[in-house]
């Protein structure tokens, strides 16, 4: 259901489109109302909503001046006048910056429905693009998480962030916060952990010596590997071999 919020300082026209509207048939919700256009942003601060249904003339804020808040703040809020035939052509013009649409107080049934259908099928139109969207961002940046991780298990004596960010067209910089931010891990660190669990690898093959596997998996002093290897398994090279 999309949440509509009704904004008109008449209590007998507020009563009158919840009550006798069928709003849940079409895909909508009166999820919230008030008398002003001051309230209505109050209401919008702190809620989600994804319609403005408000009268146009109104005491302490205007519907135009409360439509005029949410373009310039760019909210996702699709707007619709509730206007007298006073002001019909204030709500025509109102369109050009923003306004998805008006209907004329007193309100027909008939022409309600025919708004709000196209306002579903339009909202319902903008969610799928919306979804197709992020799902191509996150299958972009998925495959080159997959590509940067695959190149550090194939490269994992010499691999360097340059290498790296070379190889998916990205800055240094910018590859260190882009593979944190989307493993949660940073990427010296997942270096790290693919050299120690190849190393764990080799030393279970006893044709190799510890010097040998340190430099195997790119670490020309031996100290420093001892040293990285029981950080991560909790034992020495040589306790892990012994069991």
């Amino acid at each position: 259901m999309y949440k509509v919020l009704l904004v008109d300082d008449e209590y007998e026209i507020r009563y009158g489109l919840i009550n006798y509207f069928p709003w849940n048939t079409l895909g909508f919700e009166i999820a919230f109302e008030c008398q002003n256009g001051k309230e209505a942003i109050d209401i919008i601060n702190t809620n989600s909503v994804d319609v403005l249904f408000s009268d146009i003339r109104m005491p302490v804020m205007t519907g135009i001046e409360l439509a005029e808040e949410i373009v310039k703040r760019e909210l996702p809020i699709k707007i619709v006048f509730l206007s007298a035939y006073r002001e019909f052509d204030y709500a025509k013009k109102a369109i050009n910056f923003g306004v998805y649409d008006y209907v004329v107080k007193p309100s027909k049934y008939e022409e309600l429905q025919t708004l709000f259908t196209r306002l579903k099928k339009d909202l319902d139109q903008e969610r799928t693009n919306k979804n197709s969207e992020e799902e191509t961002v996150f299958t972009y940046s998925d495959n080159i998480i997959s590509t940067i991780k695959a190149y550090v298990k194939e490269h994992y004596d010499s691999v360097n962030l340059e290498d790296v960010a070379s190889l998916v067209h990205m800055s240094a910089n910018y590859i260190s916060t882009y593979f944190k931010e989307k493993t949660g891990q940073n990427f010296s660190d997942y270096v790290s952990m693919v050299k120690m669990e190849k190393a764990a690898e080799l030393l279970s093959d006893y044709r190799y010596k510890t010097y040998e596997v340190s430099t195997m998996v790119g670490y020309s002093n031996a100290k420093n590997f001892t040293r990285m290897f029981k950080k991560y398994h909790g034992k020495s090279p040589r306790e892990f071999r012994s069991g």
